[in-house]
């Protein structure tokens, strides 16, 4: 494969240079507009949940860069051999998500696929000296996680037919819920860095964050909450493919001091539509947790701390 070069632009505030969630393109000094896209196949049986999830996914990454989403397109993928009230379900989930960020869904483009695929590319707005970076997190800031972890080992579980009602209900809670309120809180709160938290898994993204930053990362595993149910079921070996590739390529960047197994793999699990990962001085910490302790409708944890750079990127305890 060719490298892709780099796009140098004047007003291309954020490119694909530092892995961030979203591109960032200047359009006058107090404007720039953020453009991102996401699409997946089906991660749940409900047609409706599964665009209402796809959907949330996509939004995410303005959200991380701290934008607003204003405009979204559908992008699908739809077999004949299926019924047309399927897609429209997964179309009429997604549009309701859409419109529940507050943004306008202007059409979108469909092809005929094997399989189910469904996302958005999604256009936000944001002023230029606004932008959140998963780069620029500063020593002695407090690492805060908006949503808790263990849903890739959920859904594999789900495709095993091993989840409990209640479970489901609670995974798919989860993963619709928008990051809105994370979102408002990254100016609210002089938050330093954040990202969203998705496919790469907590350390995959938090790895982002410190090499990004030039710092290290220091994690309390027994501080970051956990969907009920996911533990157990790393337990059982439950464990997505893509969790073994997450560990494959970031294990060596991390140093575990008496963690368990099930606990690692959840730290690996590959995220859909995760919570928000924030990096904030400690000084405005009580303030964000109050903020989320009244508006956040997802469990949100303290994890940990920014330290300068040492050998390792990531420390987890």
């Amino acid at each position: 494969m060719r490298n892709i070069p780099k796009l140098y632009n004047e007003n291309l505030l954020v490119g694909f240079d530092t892995s961030d969630d979203a591109a960032v393109y200047k359009l006058s000094d107090d404007k720039a507009i953020i453009q991102t896209l996401d699409f997946f196949t089906p991660v749940v049986n409900d047609p409706y949940d599964f665009g209402q999830i796809a959907a949330a996914n996509a939004l995410s990454d303005i959200y991380a860069m701290g934008g607003k989403p204003t405009l979204a397109m559908n992008i699908v993928g739809f077999p004949s051999c299926l019924s047309s009230d399927i897609l429209e379900q997964i179309l009429l989930g997604g549009a309701e998500k859409v419109k529940e960020a507050g943004a306008i869904l202007v059409g979108g483009h469909s092809v005929e696929d094997d399989e189910p695929k469904y996302g958005l590319s999604v256009t936000g707005e944001i002023h230029p000296d606004n932008i959140i970076s998963n780069a620029t997190a500063k020593t002695g800031d407090t690492i805060v996680l908006t949503k808790p972890l263990g849903v890739g080992i959920l859904l594999t579980a789900l495709k095993a037919d091993l989840l409990t009602d209640e479970e489901i209900r609670e995974l798919t809670r989860n993963i619709k819920t928008l990051n809105n309120v994370a979102g408002e809180a990254l100016h609210r709160f002089s938050v330093n860095s954040g990202t969203d938290v998705t496919g790469f898994g907590l350390l995959g993204h938090l790895y982002e964050m410190a090499k990004g930053s030039k710092k290290s990362i220091e994690i309390d595993s027994s501080r970051i909450a956990v969907i009920d149910g996911a533990i157990e079921h790393a337990e059982m070996g439950i464990i997505p493919a893509a969790a073994y590739r997450n560990q494959d390529y970031i294990s060596e960047f991390v140093s575990f001091e008496n963690v368990n197994i099930s606990m690692q793999d959840i730290l690996f699990d590959p995220q859909t539509s995760g919570g928000l990962l924030i990096s904030i001085p400690k000084a405005y910490l009580s303030r964000l947790t109050d903020y989320f302790d009244e508006h956040l409708e997802t469990q949100y944890s303290i994890i940990g701390e920014v330290i300068d750079e040492k050998e390792k990127a990531i420390y987890v305890k």
